[in-house]
């Protein structure tokens, strides 16, 4: 109900007319409280009631016809020469005005004559301060407008690589799976099982724009779990976790990429022996990823008919880029028997306030 009850005040005063009436009462309080005619309250009241009448009109003369069809269009001479025309038409009516009001009141008449080129000073600035809040306000409801925009951009990015990313792990699992299957492999349950954990993780717990890091983590043991089976005695998988892991939370699939590359790319192509050495270094707010993969003797041929690769890890450096901005560091050595990533990462805070 208070959530309830605030918006409804925020939407009425941020009203252009309520906004506006509070504005010029506001005026009319000051010139109130600090002009001392001594003679009453309500003659002052009276007074400052006309002044505003007056400073209304040449305001919102400049807001509704000189700004815009002046002023945008870039004639900033004959806007300028135009606000003032309109300053020097409305002064003598307001001077005439209160000379007739103060009928019964010489001295105040005087007065008026005498400072008649304050008056229109006055009426001048009051005009030109007008220009200055449309120019500000212009400006900043263009920047707030170039940020909704930008946060819709970003929004719609992360989604479509988000799209990316689950349909190839998923293709690549299935194909893991298969190559089990062809060899008849005993453990195809427990394969199963934990493709089905995988999936769940991936189709329903990967929407969040954040998960838990321990989520993450069991993830990768799964996949690893999966690749030991396949991948047989040959090939020496290595697991680490350093640190404590507690209710840390995560951008989804933020290592995935790289662990995916490390046997796509590395063990997949003609190693009869190799390697993944991976490690994750916890440290509260602090997460450092390391993966190291060995590398055939020989580069693969490259299959002309088919494209090319590393579509996750182009997505993998957008993805850090628009939720971690500066609060991340992502180092890719490729020596010519490993390839290894070492990727910082500090997620202390939300990354971005995104729906993704």
């Amino acid at each position: 109900m208070p959530n309830t009850l605030t918006d409804r005040l925020y939407h009425f005063f941020t009203q252009r007319v309520v906004y506006h009436i509070l504005f010029w009462l506001a005026v009319l309080l000051v010139l109130t409280l600090f002009e001392d005619s001594g003679l009453g309250l309500g003659f002052t009241l009276g007074n400052e009631l006309l002044n505003i009448l007056f400073y209304g009109a040449i305001v919102y003369f400049n807001l509704f016809y000189l700004i815009p069809n002046y002023l945008t269009k870039k004639r900033f001479l004959t806007y300028s020469a135009l606000l003032v025309l309109a300053t020097l038409m409305i002064t003598p009516i307001k001077i005439l005005t209160f000379y007739f009001k103060f009928s019964h009141l010489p001295r105040l008449q005087a007065d008026l004559l005498e400072n008649m080129n304050w008056y229109f000073l006055v009426t001048f600035i009051i005009a030109s301060l007008s220009t200055v809040f449309k120019i500000v306000n212009d400006w900043l409801r263009q920047l707030r407008e170039r940020q909704e925009l930008e946060t819709q951009t970003m929004q719609s990015e992360l989604r479509f690589l988000k799209s990316q990313i689950n349909p190839h792990f998923l293709f690549n699992t299935l194909n893991n799976l298969y190559a089990l299957t062809l060899k008849k492999s005993e453990q195809a349950p427990e394969i199963v099982l934990k493709l089905s954990e995988m999936m769940r993780y991936m189709l329903y717990e990967c929407n969040e724009k954040q998960v838990p890091l321990s989520k993450e983590v069991a993830y990768i043991r799964n996949y690893l779990d999966l690749e030991r089976l396949r991948q047989g005695k040959n090939i020496d998988i290595n697991f680490e976790v350093e640190g404590h892991i507690t209710d840390q939370q995560i951008a989804p699939l933020m290592f995935i990429p790289f662990l995916e590359n490390s046997f796509k790319h590395g063990l997949s192509n003609n190693i009869h022996k190799g390697f993944v050495n991976i490690k994750l270094t916890v440290a509260d707010s602090d997460v450092h990823f390391y993966i190291e993969n060995s590398k055939p003797d020989t580069p693969p041929k490259r299959d002309p008919s088919r494209p090319s690769g590393g579509i996750g890890l182009v997505n993998i450096h957008r993805r850090l880029k628009l939720l971690y901005e500066d609060r991340y560091d992502l180092d890719i050595v490729d020596s010519p028997n490993s390839y290894a990533v070492n990727l910082m990462l500090n997620i202390e805070k939300e990354p971005q306030k995104l729906q993704v």
